[in-house]
């Protein structure tokens, strides 16, 4: 019996819309292009050039020789969580209980997933301040929601208008997302601008999504959370991990905390999606957690020399930048160029061989800026620094 052949649809009917409406990362789609330079200098890399200290390393090789190579609850290890409640209790007045309202994650973008599906119905509405980190109006696009944008600019700070803000909250508003210290800007974000945001979100009964990945490398007084204001912690997603503080980018291990009513829902999304994170890097962020506040600090110490001398040059060359509160960005502004930030980036690439991030990247406003991560040695920022001032100097 032969089968009767069905006439075959366009490909494109066979994947999703909403993947296929989902614009591909700025930050990729530029990095395709330097990959393919040689002998580049690249201020584009959002992760620490510092190696993973060598005790958190140590630590994940011995799990693998002790057998401790097999799924963890899927929560995390317990002694692990223990330890993550207790720090974030001592360093930001944040209780969480490691058994009900915290879970280990494979890094803060799964994190970010787990939030975001936990809350979501199909046409809410997330409020997100760019310029911000790529994934976030991403993240809502593929479940349906609607990303609502507020703009932020050199000229303010970066700082948030609660004017704008209240004026984007509608029925519909289901989130906002906080990401302080900011990726790209470095922008930090005041107690008083946080209060407003924490009466809005009870007035109006909304969450706010608190990712606080770089609040380690705070570099102005004590970072604060959202969190810890009265009535909050109700309503507010929690988002951290060991990352950019310990220079563990690829262990790929984070946390999400939350009430109890959401972190249910996240850990049963969790259960089905990925089972629990790598048994091998939570042995290792125990030890990142008990003894590795000296190198934490040491990089820290490190990156604030580097800060101070990128924005120092930058300024001197004619780009004005702010100099960041926090995490290990600068994004300049490029206008007096003539140039935006992609035509600066590109031309910067092919005539000097320097990475930096077009700003736009990271969201419209940041049109005229572009992104450049100072997590790379004190030659690499020299010498790009100098490649920079040549560059503008032909323009």
């Amino acid at each position: 019996m032969k089968l009767k052949l069905v006439q075959q649809n366009s490909p494109e009917t066979l994947v999703s819309r909403t993947g296929s409406a989902v614009p591909p990362s700025g930050i990729r789609e530029f990095f395709d292009i330097v990959y393919s330079t040689p002998d580049c200098i690249s201020l584009g890399v959002g992760e620490p050039d510092f190696t993973t200290p060598w005790r958190i390393s140590d630590s994940g090789i011995f799990a693998i020789k002790d057998g401790n190579t097999h799924y963890t609850p899927n929560r995390g290890l317990p002694e692990l969580r223990d330890l993550i409640s207790r720090y974030l209790a001592k360093e930001y007045d944040l209780a969480f209980d490691p058994d009900t309202e915290l879970i280990v994650t494979l890094g803060v973008s799964q994190g970010l997933d787990l939030a975001l599906r936990s809350i979501i119905n199909p046409g809410d509405e997330v409020i997100i301040f760019e310029p911000c980190y790529v994934s976030y109006t991403a993240n809502v696009m593929l479940l349906h929601g609607t990303p609502v944008v507020i703009p932020t600019y050199y000229r303010d700070r970066f700082k948030i208008d609660i004017d704008l803000f209240k004026k984007a909250i509608t029925p519909k508003t289901k989130a906002v997302i906080l990401s302080y210290p900011s990726n790209p800007t470095g922008a930090t974000i005041d107690r008083e601008t946080l209060e407003a945001i924490a009466e809005l979100s009870i007035r109006h009964n909304f969450i706010v999504i608190s990712d606080e990945i770089y609040c380690s490398l705070a570099y102005e007084g004590r970072h604060f959370s959202i969190a810890t204001i009265p009535d909050m912690k109700t309503r507010t997603i929690y988002l951290n991990g060991f990352s950019k503080s310990h220079a563990m980018t690829g262990w790929r291990l984070g946390y999400v905390a939350g009430p109890q009513y959401i972190s249910d829902i996240m850990m049963k999304i969790h259960q089905y999606t990925a089972l629990c994170a790598s048994s091998i890097a939570q042995y290792a962020a125990i030890e990142a957690i008990t003894k590795g506040a000296k190198d934490v600090l040491q990089m820290k110490n490190e990156y604030i020399k580097r800060r101070n001398f990128i924005c120092s040059r930058l300024n001197e060359i004619g780009l004005k930048c702010l100099v960041p509160e926090g995490a290990f960005y600068v994004f300049p502004d490029v206008s007096a160029t003539g140039l935006n930030g992609r035509d600066f980036a590109l031309g910067l690439l092919q005539k000097e061989k320097v990475a930096v991030v077009p700003g736009r990247a990271f969201g419209e406003c940041g049109e005229y800026n572009v992104r450049c991560s100072y997590a790379t040695s004190m030659d690499n920022i020299r010498e790009s620094m100098l490649r920079i001032e040549r560059y503008v100097k032909q323009l």
